[in-house]
């Protein structure tokens, strides 16, 4: 009995870069692109209307819906669905929030074809594929210094919550919208919350917390 192709969607907006990522994984042994999409919006309607694929891989920069949000709505509705970024972004925001939204690996567009074929199957393996920089990255978020040991003495329980809400993936505006606050007041805590914890980053701040027992 011959076993059935690990599906491929792809939300890819510039077009020769879609065709031949099409080309790439319909190229792959036992890998079937199933899907190639312009926007994520795009991506979420054939979806509704058919079964999900097995992966999904997907660009950050898109128009309309950003990669991020829509992995954090794909991941929602279909939590089996292994999901692959391949963006340009390589800063610490981009990373640590696409992994939090749901994303399984994270590779660079300037990633050889090769080494993008290994990750496919690494990813469907049970793997988390990354990009050299972007793994050397999420080791360096983890290995900050850590704060003062009090620090969640000097954190207020809204500070605390909102630090809950950035750890479940939430974005300022929708954590503002959860804990029913302003966005102004969303980012008058974030500040404080940086000052307290010595970080400067909304992914820094989420991986300290995490490291320190503050959130879940």
């Amino acid at each position: 009995m011959t076993t059935p192709p690990i599906t491929v969607a792809i939300v890819e907006d510039q077009a020769p870069l879609r065709e031949g990522l099409v080309l790439l994984v319909d190229g792959m042994p036992g890998f079937a692109c199933v899907g190639s999409h312009g926007s994520m919006e795009d991506a979420l309607r054939a979806f509704a209307r058919g079964p999900a694929p097995s992966v999904l891989l997907s660009d950050i920069g898109l128009p309309g819906m950003s990669g991020i949000d829509g992995v954090r709505r794909l991941a929602e509705l279909h939590p089996k669905l292994l999901i692959l970024m391949l963006t340009v972004y390589a800063d610490h925001e981009h990373v640590f929030e696409a992994i939090c939204a749901g994303a399984h690996g994270y590779l660079l567009k300037d990633t050889p074809p090769e080494r993008l074929v290994e990750a496919l199957r690494e990813l469907a393996g049970g793997g988390a594929p990354m990009s050299p920089e972007i793994a050397r990255k999420v080791v360096t978020m983890f290995q900050r210094t850590a704060p003062p040991r009090d620090e969640h003495h000097r954190l207020t329980p809204r500070e605390l919550e909102l630090l809950q809400a950035l750890a479940e993936g939430h974005s300022y505006k929708t954590a503002a919208r959860a804990l029913g606050l302003s966005i102004d007041t969303v980012r008058f805590h974030v500040r404080n919350v940086y000052e307290k914890l010595h970080v400067h980053s909304k992914s820094e701040a989420v991986i300290l917390a995490l490291k320190r027992g503050l959130v879940r």
